[in-house]
Parts: structure tokens; sequence; C-alpha cells
């Protein structure tokens, strides 16, 4: 028996934003690569992404915006992580984030902002560089 447990990773989009087809194609393409994916689905609150995140037991978040409200989005869903003794579980995300605003997102503990352009590859590369199982 294999005794190393696959990476679970959860992708969502949080808030009003109702395009999802880059989240979907990130889901589909880690879950290609070997991954556990969990989709939450459109208009999640960080809330119900952080309860999902627990319930299935993630070692990762990937979080898809493109309203323009990631300076308030990852800074609570973190704040919820920690305060659910959960920190450890990586937050990454990606869309229409200004390149201005990247460093405060990673100053606050997002470990990774994907921008457009951004290929599957290059995510897959750096989940399986970044994110850890966190129990066997």
């Amino acid at each position: 028996m294999n005794s190393v447990r696959k990476v679970r990773l959860l992708v969502g989009k949080v808030g009003l934003d109702g395009h999802d087809r880059g989240a979907k194609i990130i889901a589909r393409a880690l879950r290609d690569a070997g991954f556990e994916v969990v989709y939450t689905g459109l208009h999640q609150t960080p809330d119900m992404v952080v309860a999902t995140a627990i319930q299935e037991d993630v070692d990762g978040i990937g979080l898809s915006l493109l309203s323009g409200a990631h300076n308030t989005i990852f800074p609570k869903l973190l704040r919820l992580l920690a305060e659910k003794n959960s920190a450890d579980i990586v937050v990454f995300g990606g869309g229409i984030i200004p390149e201005e605003d990247v460093p405060g997102l990673r100053k606050a503990g997002v470990r990774m902002i994907f921008t457009p352009g951004t290929t599957t590859r290059e995510v897959i590369d750096w989940v399986t560089a970044n994110v850890p199982p966190r129990r066997r």
C-alpha cells in the first residue's frame, strides 16, 4: 500500500465574479497532473472556502479572483485559516491582480500569485514544488 498521500487542493471562486473558465481549466490541469482537486464552484465566501478546505483536509487553496476584491478576500481567508488552526494550508491565487498589489498579498501570506499568461504547466510545477502534503 502506498503511504504517500496525494496532495489535495481546493480551487475556489470567491465573491460575485461569475467568470470561472480559468478556475475550471486550472482545476482540470491540476487533476490531470495527479493532484486531488476539490472545485467549490461560483459565489463562495471566504468562510465557505475555509470550511470546505478544513472538511476536505486540503493541503493548498487556489483562488481565482477577477473582481478586484483580492486585497480584501485573501487577507480574510488567511485570517480565517489562522483562527481555525489551519494556517499551514498553502494559499495561492491568480486572476486579474495588478502587479503593484502582489507584494502586499505575498507579505500577507499568499504564497504565489499567477497573472494572466501563466501556463498551466507553470502552475503545476509551482504546486508540485511548494505544496507538500500536510498529513499522512
